[in-house]
């Protein structure tokens, strides 16, 4: 059988009550007895002394018959409704008594008190019950003429007991009862929302990610932990959407250049393209080769960032150079569309401290990225401009623009602007989040402007060389 957290705190709870109950009325009550023996014995000899002092002056000798009212003092001095006086003589024997019922002969009293001074017995079978007893000897001039005894009945000590008892277990079941109130305070606060955090989780293992139902609404750690939860099944929502958006998006990007090269060479090998064509369809198969590898290349640099993040080689560079030979690298893809770079800047060096190769590639990308969505006969600048700590670095082109929806998004892997795929064929989709991830390694920050119809510019800040 199998007991949750609340039934096992309930199971301890009541063997705690048992054990509990159990030393109470044993070892406790043992012990609280023997103190209210010790305690009423310390009483009743505190009285025989004083009652044992109070008469030696009324003996001179053994043989004298005092003449004196011992009822009168000791009821008004010394005795209790529930003590038993004896005015016990050298010879053992009771010359007074406040009880009737008085045993014929006592035991040697020295004997039977064996060096303390109180005993609880019948007088070696002399009287008909037990009694708490203690004895005072009554010395006059450094004569012995006999005893003052006290007797207390044990039933009455008992009793006293008794009661003593009755207010310990009471108190300890109200206590029990009190502290059962909390457990069950303790189950609607804590063990109730605990077990709704469980079974959301069992839900979210199964990935169930969609459950709604973990709500708890007191403002405590367990809120905070169920709000946690909840956010990470929404990460992992959103994850899982991205991995089948990923899956998706990366078949299209391969399937569509492998069934054109499957499609060109088949077309070569039955004879549907003619020889003298053939040239012209193998630059187009090169061409969707050269995409499969830029596409395989980056996926290759973002899972590098994903799985050991982006070790970066910092040194201290100047800036200007690195964009005069990038910008010189895109000759070949401006003639084409007639585009030209033009690169704005101030007669200095813009040293900043970064990964030089990483930020290259930032601009790269960037410029690439403009010349795709730029008009034939059109321009792209690139501007560079120093403040306070910082070198800004902006590309900025004037070509179809990004929708204010569409800016939010242009940092996710695969994401293209325009929804159909048609209007880039080479992009991957992978160039600005790969900018977005190498300027966050550097602690820095890029952001885009950008206007329908206009133009789009991108900005992003590098730390300035301290040397």
């Amino acid at each position: 059988m199998n007991y949750n957290i609340y039934n096992k705190i309930l199971i301890g709870y009541v063997i705690f009550a048992a054990l509990s109950l159990i030393l109470i009325n044993t070892l406790i009550s043992s012990k609280v007895m023997q103190d209210e023996i010790s305690r009423q014995a310390s009483e009743l000899y505190s009285q025989a002394n004083s009652a044992s002092t109070y008469y030696s002056q009324y003996y001179y000798d053994v043989y004298d018959s005092f003449q004196h009212d011992y009822q009168q003092d000791l009821d008004l001095t010394f005795t209790s409704q529930d003590t038993t006086i004896w005015i016990v003589g050298t010879a053992n024997d009771i010359l007074y008594s406040s009880s009737e019922n008085n045993p014929l002969l006592l035991p040697n009293l020295s004997e039977y008190f064996e060096n303390t001074y109180y005993v609880t017995g019948d007088f070696n079978g002399a009287t008909s019950e037990e009694y708490l007893t203690v004895y005072s000897p009554i010395v006059n001039n450094y004569q012995h003429y006999g005893y003052v005894v006290m007797n207390k009945s044990m039933d009455t000590i008992q009793n006293q007991h008794i009661h003593t008892m009755n207010i310990l277990n009471i108190s300890f079941i109200i206590m029990f009862c009190i502290s059962m109130v909390i457990l069950v305070i303790f189950s609607v606060f804590v063990y109730k929302p605990l077990t709704k955090i469980i079974h959301a989780a069992k839900e979210f293992a199964k990935g169930n990610y969609e459950y709604k139902d973990l709500k708890i609404s007191s403002h405590d750690e367990m809120r905070t932990l169920a709000d946690s939860m909840n956010f990470m099944a929404r990460g992992f929502q959103n994850m899982y959407a991205t991995q089948k958006k990923f899956i998706a998006n990366i078949s299209h990007d391969f399937r569509s250049p492998l069934t054109s090269i499957k499609g060109y060479v088949e077309a070569m090998l039955d004879g549907t393209i003619p020889s003298e064509m053939q040239e012209k369809y193998l630059k187009i198969v090169i061409s969707e080769t050269e995409r499969l590898t830029k596409l395989t290349g980056s996926l290759l640099t973002l899972n590098t960032f994903d799985s050991n993040g982006i070790m970066l080689d910092l040194t201290n560079f100047d800036f200007l150079p690195v964009a005069k030979d990038t910008i010189a690298s895109f000759e070949g893809q401006c003639g084409a569309k007639n585009i030209k770079i033009k690169l704005f800047h101030e007669d200095k060096p813009y040293m900043v401290c970064a990964d030089k190769m990483r930020i290259q590639q930032v601009l790269y990308n960037l410029i690439d990225n403009a010349i795709k969505f730029s008009p034939t006969h059109s321009d792209i600048n690139v501007d560079i401009n120093d403040k306070a700590d910082k070198v800004f670095v902006s590309v900025k082109d004037f070509g179809i623009g990004i929708s204010s929806e569409d800016q939010t998004k242009i940092w996710e892997r695969f994401y293209k602007v325009d929804a159909s795929r048609g209007k880039d064929k080479k992009g991957t989709g992978l160039g600005l989040a790969i900018v977005k991830e190498i300027i966050s390694a550097h602690n820095e920050n890029i952001h885009v402007v950008s206007t329908e119809g206009e133009g789009t510019q991108f900005t992003f800040s590098l730390a300035k060389s301290r040397k």
